[in-house]
């Protein structure tokens, strides 16, 4: 379920002259002191000709930088200021407290070597930073809409209040409907994020402290599209249902559960305040130059949130006949034809207690830059629970509920269209510590030869309590039940990065990375004791890389193996679509990769990045059992993750004007855990043009899919365990996705 809904975390609209003008060329030489001998920079910490803030799903955060591996580990991690966002993307996924906005001053990507030392985990980091207090009055804002009706409103204000302080004030508005036409709400995405904040310059000049505040609102909607499967990965349109224009939420916006806890019975609007997330942030960061040349940095960061979930997963389409009883819930007509079970979650505003800390001093010392760090994460849930309830709807845009009385039944529904609650349902609670220190060091051994490292040994503490009871219909927990665990796990991770220069424009790159980890808080929501054996991530890469004025390159090879994974999987019975059952499992991931980056200027004002990666991931040690047989995907490729990847980003300028695109790639992408049903090959296309005004304005307007390309991706619900794919010809099928034509205008302003 949790790969289903990152899929969701994607840009909110980042203006394509920002874009464009956060691209950098590729990593250039540093002057050598003796010799004027050039060499690749080592210690950069972050991904160059990444265009992370261009989103082909939606616009609510940014996409994830494939890495071999399931975008729900290994994917994106967005910190703010030094510090994750949110502690973990559940139950609060980051998009509902973060937002590419005015108000932050710099947004970047970090390497996965630097991710490695800094945070001890694994993939790549957005990194963004606050807007501070200025010393003049400064006014920045953009306003922004799309031709479905999508406004944003964005604006920050700083200036000085007296001698050495400084304040900071931001207002992020978002009030999106995407491009599906809800029947109980006017917006998919409603978003409001405060800020306020004040910054102390010292009277010596040696540093400055801030004090940041930032209050979020914010609840998102899932849509996805039913579509006839075709032989080779294709999809075309059902009936009248037009993917990514039709919503395939149920009509009303109301589902019903039986808390897990208490058993009270309550109806949940999707379209209200049932589905947003709160949260309140306090930051305290600052600077200050020691003595004998060492700098320290410090960030420390306290939350209080109330996350909530409200998400409606299709399942199984099955063909229903008169016999089988099935009615509208709405006026009780008869109802005969395909009918779609559906899973609803709900995650009831759970408070969350956030304290994080960075603590960091450096000095560069000859050919050294050293640098020491200290890192504080603390984490507390109180009583998480995700109650459950099933509910069958129509195939067709904007469905209705459906009611099903059949005597003597076992999947019958009650007045409302719901049944089995709380089967699969979640729970745990308690807290997580993480302490580390990590220490990293640039060395510039000679004019030719450089290296980059660094370790993070990091302290883990989990304790809690959690539910061994059975997932049964209409479970409510007994806390006498409970069962009790307290972890304590010693975690290294690290990076080496090494660069030896052959030439004045030519050298050798080579790479190590490795992260641990045992489990977290979430391991424990199920109905079986997690595996909480360690996981290890070692990621090995060995490349070339060739530079020239008009042209850079850099290409390399990578390994990477990930043991341990857990999923629960919604599963369907093959033999029978209208019987569904939870299943935890625990799976290895093994894949190799090329990736070849390069960035060329042939003439005045044209630049074009390329980029190409060949990968093959798969599935190791897979094995489990459902519906009284055993399943093993073993050498199975992973769901989701292309084989081949493609980006091809040319943009010109000219005086004022700006003109540019970035073309995507995707080969096919396999939708089941058995590889019988894929995607075919897609492309995700965005185009554009910025015009500076003067100074103060500047406008530009952006094309999402301008190529018009329709289709399907992702997985597909309820299709787990098929094994014949030509079964599913012409069958209907639920998935996610691309945006459908779209198109975006903003203006930017700055006094």
């Amino acid at each position: 379920m949790k790969k289903l809904i990152i899929a969701t975390i994607c840009l909110a609209f980042y203006p394509a002259s920002e874009v464009f003008s956060q691209e950098k060329k590729q990593q250039k030489a540093t002057d050598s002191i003796k010799k004027n001998i050039k060499i690749v920079e080592s210690d950069t910490k972050e991904e160059k000709n990444r265009n992370v803030m261009l989103n082909a799903a939606n616009n609510t955060g940014p996409r994830d930088v494939n890495i071999g591996l399931p975008s729900t580990v290994g994917g994106i991690t967005i910190q703010e200021n030094d510090l994750p966002v949110v502690y973990y993307f559940w139950p609060e996924l980051p998009n509902r407290t973060w937002r590419q906005s005015k108000s932050l001053e710099k947004t970047g990507l970090l390497k996965i070597g630097e991710a490695a030392i800094t945070t001890g985990d694994l993939g790549f980091a957005v990194n963004s930073y606050t807007k501070l207090g200025t010393d003049k009055l400064e006014i920045v804002g953009n306003l922004s809409g799309s031709s479905f009706g999508w406004m944003k409103g964005d604006l920050n204000v700083s200036g000085p209040l007296a001698k050495g302080w400084s304040y900071t004030m931001g207002v992020y508005a978002n009030f999106d409907p995407n491009s599906f036409d809800l029947k109980f709400a006017n917006y998919s995405d409603r978003t409001q994020i405060y800020r306020a904040g004040l910054t102390k310059k010292f009277n010596n000049g040696k540093g400055q402290i801030s004090f940041l505040y930032k209050y979020a609102n914010s609840a998102s909607l899932t849509n996805y599209a039913v579509f006839r499967y075709k032989e080779g990965g294709k999809v075309e349109e059902y009936n009248d249902f037009k993917i990514g224009r039709d919503s395939y939420i149920v009509n009303d916006g109301t589902m019903k559960f039986k808390d897990i806890m208490t058993g009270e019975t309550k109806f949940a609007d999707m379209g209200g305040s049932d589905a947003a997330s709160t949260s309140h942030t306090f930051d305290i960061l600052g600077n200050y130059d020691l003595a004998n040349d060492w700098k320290f940095n410090f960030s420390t960061r306290f939350r209080y949130a109330e996350a909530s979930q409200l998400i409606a997963i299709p399942l199984g389409i099955f063909q229903a006949s008169a016999a089988d009883n099935f009615s509208y819930k709405s006026t009780g007509n008869a109802y005969a034809g395909n009918v779609n079970s559906m899973l609803g979650l709900y995650t009831d505003g759970i408070p969350t207690k956030t304290a994080l800390s960075r603590f960091e001093i450096k000095k560069n010392v000859e050919k050294h830059k050293w640098r020491f760090g200290l890192l504080e994460y603390y984490y507390q849930v109180d009583d998480f629970t995700s109650s459950r309830s099933f509910f069958n709807q129509t195939v067709s845009a904007n469905p209705d509920k459906l009611v099903r009385n059949t005597p003597g039944g076992t999947s019958n529904t009650d007045a409302d269209g719901f049944y089995n609650y709380n089967v699969g349902g979640e729970y745990h609670n308690g807290f997580e510590n993480k302490l580390s220190g990590y220490f990293s060091d640039n060395w510039t051994i000679s004019d030719r030869f450089s290296l980059a490292y660094g370790v993070n040994l990091r302290y883990h503490k989990l304790k809690g309590d959690y539910y061994l009871t059975p997932r049964t219909p209409d479970l409510i927990f007994d806390p006498s039940q409970k069962t009790y665990f307290d972890n304590n796990w010693f975690h290294l991770g690290g990076s080496i990065n090494a660069v030896y220069k052959v030439t004045k424009s030519a050298g050798i790159l080579a790479d190590f990375t490795y992260t641990e980890k045992n489990g977290q808080l979430e391991s424990y929501s199920g109905a079986v004791a997690p595996n909480m054996a360690k996981t290890k991530s070692p990621l090995a890469a060995f490349g070339l890389y060739f530079n020239q004025e008009k042209f850079s390159l850099v290409s390399q090879a990578t390994y990477l193996t990930r043991n341990n994974y857990q999923a629960r999987l919604n599963l369907v019975n093959p033999s029978n679509a209208s019987q569904s059952e939870v299943a935890t499992v625990f799976y290895d991931i093994q894949t190799l990769g090329w990736t070849t980056d390069i960035v060329a200027t042939p003439f005045k004002g044209f630049n074009l990045h390329y980029l190409i990666t060949f990968q093959d991931p798969v599935y190791k040690n897979y094995d489990f059992s459902a519906f009284g047989n055993n399943y093993s995907y073993n050498d199975k490729n992973v769901l989701e993750v292309s084989k081949v990847l493609m980006e091809i980003d040319p943009s010109y300028t000219y005086g004022d004007f700006k003109v540019w695109a970035s073309f995507r790639y995707f080969s096919k992408q396999y939708a089941n855990l058995t590889n019988a049903l894929y995607f075919a090959p897609r492309w995700e296309t965005f185009g554009g043009v910025n015009y500076k005004i003067n100074n103060h304005f500047d406008i530009g307007l952006t094309a999402v899919n301008f190529l018009n390309q329709t289709g399907a991706k992702g997985t597909i619900n309820g299709a787990e365990l098929i094994t014949d794919a030509s079964g599913y010809y012409d069958q209907l099928l639920v998935g996610s996705y691309i945006r459908p034509f779209t198109l975006e205008a903003s203006l930017n302003f700055r006094f």
